[in-house]
């Protein structure tokens, strides 16, 4: 609806006055109106449109004119900026009851054009004269503008990201933010008279910086001129032509900020130096800052982390060298964390989360840093923010830091559908305890984070029932080139005893398999399947399994074809569970490449069997299974393969803002 302006008219003197192109000029003719007039006719220069606004049983009279009706309106409109100062000419008529002339009120009109303008088609490009720019919505037909949290660090020697700095230091910065023209234009004169003020609201005004770009003799200079603390701006010396601002996001959405910030332009009649100014018209748009999004194990991977550890009887050296044939395969660059930089801490899948930022101009990596805090606590800080990487971490107020803290208990879904409705990103999974249930729970500002993103509806699965407490020591996702694209695998404890009694019936009965987390020892398949208490322990961990199981069926759209069990066996230690053996669900997925913890299962034939069941299973899916040995240097410590990497990988082809949430 266009914006409506009023002008008084009066016979006693001509009306002067300012309008903005499309918007209308609402004519009071009260107080110009003689007390014998009884009918009325408005002529006008050919720029300019008149609008009668009249009920429906009022007609106009002869020769054009309209009886003086007190529900009649006259409003008038220009759709082109003047040439010159008050080159707009309105003319109101007033007729008494014979038909003659009483009076005649004169308005002339500076018609200018005010335009603040973004990239609302989210195109690229910033677009002028948006249809509802002051609005965004979701979906591939959706609009409104996108901004981008500056929270990499382009300006090497800087502490912390580019966010944090109230100036800008380089011109690299600049390529990740939004532009935004305000764009004017009139006869220069008329400008002067009014004020041009761009600004925010309070609540959005923390959320964002707004930087005016000042062309100078030597080289552009940047000035901050809204954000915290800085809620409106006036330009000086307005004229025909624009204004450049770039616009960065402070933070993301979260719980309290839906991630929508708008901003304003207004045009002000001042007619004192020191008076607040009165808003002939507005112009306003919307960003919506990008979500942090995580991407699943089916994105092609670009980037394995991995630490280092040489010191002691858990060094990680064979680890390593198994990682680095397995990387070969995959074609995947592999960076080796020192010692020093990860303080002896192996565990970097639980320290952090690699995810990413879009924009329609812009992309960059995102590193989530989780509130965990041990050793690895100020590795992504130090090591991976910098140009064009990001950095994001929610700390919980207090210490109420649990396991379930850690990212090993955060993962995301490959896209899927769940009764007609579309997730294209995937769904985030957080490892937490039953709904109705007390425990260890991932901290409420780890979650509403992760929740307030939006484009990847998180699901709470049940979790807690295992020692560490994390959502990968029993579940994980791997590409197939059929059905949804994917399969879950899920831990089984039932598909392993199907397994051990199969290799029994065929008289394989006294092969062993390593377990044990305080070193090892062997146990012959004949003992597994006798120990009653093992079996008690793995009843217990079927049933943990199975509720996920059929939540993740429901929350995922999966049926039975969509998920594969994997041979596993847990014990309880208290009333919480471990893998007996090497968690084979706890793998690294690169592509069709798999490198799954080495199981050390009952020989037959000269195969593990264990490893010859998970290659049975995987293998005409078109992937291949590498076996990698983390026993001492992972496994007995308490995690496997996945908790000790991290994997970078690609960007979704699909672009965030086309998601309906």
């Amino acid at each position: 609806m266009p914006q409506r302006h009023v002008m008084q008219m009066s016979t006693s003197h001509a009306t002067y006055g300012i309008c903005v192109v499309g918007t209308e000029v609402f004519l009071d003719t009260r107080r110009s109106t003689p007390k014998a007039a009884t009918s009325f006719d408005v002529h006008a220069t050919s720029a300019v449109t008149v609008h009668i606004i009249h009920s429906p049983t009022t007609k106009p009279m002869i020769d054009s004119r309209w009886p003086l009706d007190p529900d009649i309106e006259v409003v008038v409109t220009i759709d082109v900026t003047s040439r010159t100062v008050n080159d707009n000419k309105v003319k109101i008529s007033y007729y008494g009851r014979e038909g003659n002339e009483l009076a005649v009120a004169w308005l002339y009109l500076t018609c200018v054009d005010v335009s603040l303008d973004v990239d609302w088609s989210r195109s690229g490009r910033v677009k002028s004269k948006g249809k509802d720019k002051a609005k965004w919505t979701w979906g591939p037909d959706g609009q409104g503008a996108v901004l981008l949290v500056n929270c990499d660090r382009d300006s090497p020697g800087m502490g912390g990201p580019d966010s944090d700095q109230a100036d800008i230091r380089t011109p690299a910065d600049l390529k990740d933010m939004s532009i935004m023209l305000l764009r004017t234009q009139g006869p220069s004169a008329t400008f002067g008279e009014y004020q041009v003020v761009l600004h925010v609201s309070e609540t959005d005004a923390d959320k964002v910086r707004v930087f005016h770009a000042i062309r100078s003799d030597s080289h552009p200079h940047y000035k901050p001129v809204l954000g915290p603390d800085k809620l409106s701006y006036v330009l000086d010396h307005v004229g025909n032509g624009e204004n450049t601002f770039y616009v960065e996001g402070l933070a993301f959405p979260d719980r309290g900020f839906s991630g929508v910030v708008s901003f304003s332009a207004s045009l002000l009649e001042v007619p004192h130096k020191n008076s607040p100014g009165t808003p002939i018209f507005t112009d306003t748009v919307v960003f919506r800052v990008a979500p942090w999004i995580m991407t699943p194990n089916t994105q092609q991977p670009l980037e394995v982390f991995v630490c280092s550890i040489k010191q002691g009887s858990d060094s990680n050296e064979a680890f390593l060298e198994g990682l680095r044939v397995l990387l070969k395969k995959a074609n995947c660059k592999l960076t080796i964390c020192s010692e020093q930089d990860t303080r002896s801490d192996r565990w970097i899948q639980d320290e952090l989360e690699f995810g990413y930022v879009e924009a329609p101009h812009k992309t960059f990596p995102v590193v989530f840093d989780s509130p965990r805090n041990r050793g690895l606590k100020d590795f992504a800080f130090k090591k991976i923010l910098g140009p064009d990487f990001g950095y994001v971490t929610r700390e919980p107020p207090g210490k109420n830091i649990t396991s379930l803290d850690s990212f090993g208990n955060l993962d995301v879904s490959p896209p899927v559908t769940v009764q007609g409705k579309e997730y294209p990103l995937g769904r985030i999974l957080i490892g937490s305890p039953l709904p109705w249930a007390s425990g260890r729970r991932m901290s409420k500002a780890v979650r509403d984070f992760l929740y307030a993103q939006k484009v990847q509806a998180p699901v709470e699965v049940y979790s807690e029932w295992l020692t560490v407490g994390h959502v990968d020591e029993f579940l994980t996702f791997v590409p197939a080139l059929d059905r949804k694209g994917f399969r879950l695998l899920l831990a089984s404890p039932n598909a392993c005893y199907k397994l051990f009694k199969e290799k029994q019936r065929q008289g394989h009965g006294e092969a062993t398999q390593f377990i044990g987390l305080k070193g090892s020892e062997k146990r012959s398949i004949d003992e597994i399947l006798a120990d009653e208490s093992l079996k008690s322990d793995n009843r217990h961990v079927q049933r943990c399994i199975d509720w996920n199981r059929d939540l993740l069926k429901q929350e995922l759209g999966l049926s039975e074809q969509d998920i594969i069990d994997i041979p596993q066996l847990f014990i309880l230690m208290g009333s919480r569970a471990d893998a007996l053996f090497p968690d084979m669900v706890n793998m690294l997925v690169l592509g069709r490449h798999l490198g799954i913890p080495k199981p050390f299962g009952p020989m037959v034939g000269g195969q593990c069997c264990l490893e010859q069941r998970v290659r049975e299973l995987l293998e005409p899916l078109g992937l291949t299974c590498t076996f990698i040995d983390d026993y001492f240097s992972y496994h007995v410590l308490s995690g496997d393969v996945h908790c000790g990497t991290n994997v970078r990988r690609k960007p979704f082809a699909f672009k965030w803002w086309h998601v309906v949430p």
